[in-house]
């Protein structure tokens, strides 16, 4: 493991450590295997297969990277990880709504290692495998909606959900200990992945039920899914 982690300074605190170059190549290369897997998922019609492939490669490549600036635009920040950004998730929602939960977890759990990339610092692999592939992985359950009315608004909000769910059992596992003496960690955590979560969800389902950007996201839905 030393090949891998080292313990830095400055950190979130004792015990924490940070992915060495090798550990960084290592999920870079899992990164791009998702993306793959993503542009060659099995169609039922072989000419549906050769069609999409490609263009979901660069959808989702292309989502990530918009995902990732977003999440760099923080309109708030939380101590100990979480913030508000500008409609970083909604991105990776997309792609989940376009083409289905399959590609949609797999271009979400990308998009949490490259999360993970952007700041390597963890405490266990069990705690970043919930923080990150899991806790964002979960964005892409709004695929199971991608058929439905409303589909893009109840899927954010149920790959929201899905998020909270991880990170909050995340901070009662492995940050229990940052709670307030005399309040219980499951409550520590839920308001605490709220107080980050909520306002960035309002905010983003708000913006998508304006009708000029509603029109423009249906837009780039047909070019998306279309050939």
């Amino acid at each position: 493991m030393n090949n891998f982690f080292a313990t830095p300074e400055g950190a979130w605190g004792d015990g924490s450590a940070r992915l060495t170059t090798a550990g960084l190549l290592i999920v870079t290369v899992i990164i791009a295997v998702l993306l793959i897997a993503t542009a060659v998922m099995r169609h039922r019609r072989a000419r549906e297969k050769r069609a999409l492939t490609t263009k979901q490669l660069v959808y989702s490549a292309a989502a990530i990277a918009l995902a990732t600036v977003c999440s760099m635009i923080r309109l708030f920040e939380m101590p100990m990880g979480g913030s508000v950004t500008l409609l970083s998730m909604l991105f990776i929602v997309l792609i989940a709504y376009w083409y289905g939960p399959c590609a949609g977890i797999m271009t979400a759990v990308a998009y949490g290692l490259v999360q993970f990339v952007t700041e390597p610092v963890f405490y266990t692999i069990p705690q970043m495998l919930l923080d990150y592939p899991l806790a964002f992985g979960a964005l892409g359950l709004a695929g199971f909606f991608h058929r439905k009315k409303y589909g893009l608004i109840a899927g954010y909000i149920a790959g929201v959900t899905g998020r909270f769910l991880f990170s909050t059992l995340s901070g009662v596992i492995f940050f229990a200990s940052y709670a307030p003496e005399g309040t219980a960690p499951l409550v520590y955590s839920i308001g605490y992945q709220a107080s980050y979560l909520l306002p960035e969800t309002i905010v983003t389902l708000a913006i998508v039920s304006i009708p000029p950007v509603a029109r423009a996201l249906a837009h780039v839905k047909k070019q998306a899914v279309n050939d």
